[in-house]
C-alpha cells in the first residue's frame, strides 16, 4: 500500500541518498522534487574520507569512486605574498589513517550516481514538479500537501528540501536563513585555459584579507573548478546570478598577481550570497524529520555540506532499518546521532572563515605561524573527529572534543 512508503521532500543529493539507503533496508520511498526535472546546479564538491564511508554504506562506492579526481594535497597559500603556508598530504599515510581517500567531484556527476541508483531500484519512486508546501499528520501517517493542493500519504515525511525548506518552516519555524555577507563566485573552465603554473593536483586555497580563491581539477582533469569569495557585506540572499569578470575582480585587486590570474581566466561567472542558520536541537515533529541543508545549513568553509547530508542518509537508513515500524522513535534516535556533530560543523565553519580564510595583518601572520608548525600527523590528529566518522557513530564524543 502507498501508505507504507516514506515520503522524501527534495531530490537533491541528500534526498536521493536517503531514498537509496532506505531501499537497501527494504523500505519503500517516494521522492518529491519541486523542479521539473531531477538534476544539480553548481560545480565542484570536495569529498573527505567520511563521504566515502557513506558511499560504501549506501551501496554506491564503486560508482562514486569511478568519477572522482584523487588529489595529492590540500594546499594553503598566502594570497598576498604568494607563498605556500602549509600543505596536508593525502597520500598512503592519510588513506591508511582514515581508511578512505580524499577526492573532488562535479556536483552533477555525484547527483547522477544517486539518481541512477534510485532509478534502478524498484523500492524508489521519483516524481518531479511536486513541491511539498505543508503537511498534516494523525499519529499513524503523514500527508504531504503539494503546491497544487494535491495530497500524498505516507507513513513518514523526511524534509530534504534544502536551505529554504518548507518543511523546516513547520518543524522549526525560525524564519529566513542568516545572510553571511560573503559573496561567492563560481566558474568552470577547460584545463587548457587554466594557467599552466597553477595546474596542481590539489585542492588549493589562496587566503587573503576578506577574500579567498579556491581551485582544483574535475571530471578526469578535463576542467578546473574555480571558486572565489569576497566578504563584501552583501545584505540579501542571491543564487546563481551571472556576473562579469570585472565585477568579480573588484574584491581581489589587492591579492598577488599569480592568484589573480584565476579571476582573469574564469568564464561565465555566477554569484551566490552565502547563507546558513544557527544550529537547533530539534529537527523532528512526530513523523516528520529534517535532513541535510534543511536541518543544518552551513557555510562552505569546511567543505562538508554534501558530506553531512550523506552522513544523515546513512544514519537515517541505519536506524530505520532496525525499527522500521516505530517512526517516532527512529526520528528521535536519528536526531540524537546527528545534531551535535552537525552543530559543531555549522559553528566551526563560521570560525574557519574568519580565522583561516579571511584574516589580515597580524591575525594572518599568526595563522601562518600556527599552521606552518603542524606536521602531517598533527593535521591528521586535528581532523580525526571529522574524517573518522561514518555517520552512524556521528555523536560528538568526549575524545573528539579534546582535539
Amino acid at each position: 500500500m502507498s501508505e507504507d512508503r516514506i515520503l522524501i521532500a527534495g531530490g537533491g543529493i541528500g534526498g536521493l541518498a536517503t531514498a537509496i539507503g532506505l531501499a537497501q533496508k527494504g523500505i519503500k520511498s517516494l521522492v518529491l522534487e519541486k523542479a521539473p526535472e531531477l538534476g544539480e546546479i553548481g560545480a565542484g564538491i570536495q569529498l573527505g574520507p567520511n563521504a566515502f564511508h557513506a558511499f560504501d554504506y549506501l551501496g554506491v562506492g564503486d560508482a562514486a569512486r569511478s568519477m572522482a579526481v584523487y588529489i595529492d594535497n590540500l594546499r594553503l597559500m598566502d594570497a598576498i605574498s604568494g607563498d605556500e603556508i602549509t600543505r596536508i598530504p593525502l597520500d598512503d599515510a592519510f588513506r591508511a589513517r582514515f581508511k578512505n581517500p580524499y577526492a573532488v567531484v562535479h556536483r552533477g556527476d555525484l547527483h547522477g550516481v544517486f539518481l541512477r541508483a534510485c532509478m534502478e531500484h524498484d523500492l524508489v519512486d521519483l516524481r518531479t514538479s511536486a513541491a511539498v508546501e505543508d503537511y498534516e499528520q494523525d499519529g499513524s501517517s503523514v500527508t504531504a500537501i503539494l503546491h497544487n493542493g494535491e495530497r500524498i500519504k505516507g507513513k513518514a515525511l523526511i524534509g530534504a528540501d534544502g536551505l529554504w525548506s518548507n518543511i523546516r518552516k513547520h518543524v522549526v519555524g525560525d524564519g529566513a536563513p542568516r545572510v553571511s555577507g560573503h559573496t561567492t563566485y563560481r566558474s568552470v573552465i577547460p584545463t587548457e585555459q587554466m594557467p599552466e603554473d597553477l595546474r596542481w593536483n590539489a585542492a588549493t586555497l589562496w587566503a587573503g584579507p576578506k577574500c579567498h580563491i579556491v581551485h582544483y581539477p574535475l571530471s578526469g582533469w578535463k576542467v578546473f573548478n574555480l571558486v572565489v569569495t569576497y566578504h563584501n557585506d552583501a545584505a540579501q540572499p542571491v543564487a546563481g546570478v551571472p556576473v562579469t569578470n570585472e565585477e568579480v575582480a573588484r574584491g581581489f585587486e589587492h591579492v598577488n598577481p599569480v592568484a589573480r590570474q584565476i579571476i582573469e581566466k574564469g568564464k561565465d561567472w555566477k554569484l551566490w550570497v552565502l547563507c546558513d542558520r544557527d544550529p537547533v536541537s530539534n529537527w523532528v515533529d512526530g513523523r516528520v524529520a529534517l535532513l541535510g541543508d534543511a536541518a543544518h545549513p552551513q557555510l562552505q568553509y569546511f567543505a562538508q555540506g554534501a558530506c553531512m547530508a550523506m552522513e544523515d542518509a546513512v544514519a537515517m537508513a541505519h536506524v530505520m532499518g532496525d525499527t522500521p515500524n516505530d517512526i517516532e522513535k527512529v526520528f528521535q534516535t536519528y536526531q540524537g546521532m546527528r545534531t551535535l556533530r552537525t552543530a559543531r560543523i555549522q559553528l566551526q565553519s563560521r570560525e574557519i572563515g574568519q580565522h583561516i580564510y579571511h584574516p589580515a595583518g597580524a591575525h594572518a601572520e599568526l595563522r601562518n605561524a600556527i599552521m606552518r608548525a603542524k606536521t602531517p600527523n598533527d593535521w591528521y590528529d586535528t581532523v580525526e573527529w571529522l574524517y573518522g566518522s561514518t555517520g552512524v557513530d556521528g555523536a560528538v564524543s568526549p575524545e573528539t572534543l579534546k582535539r
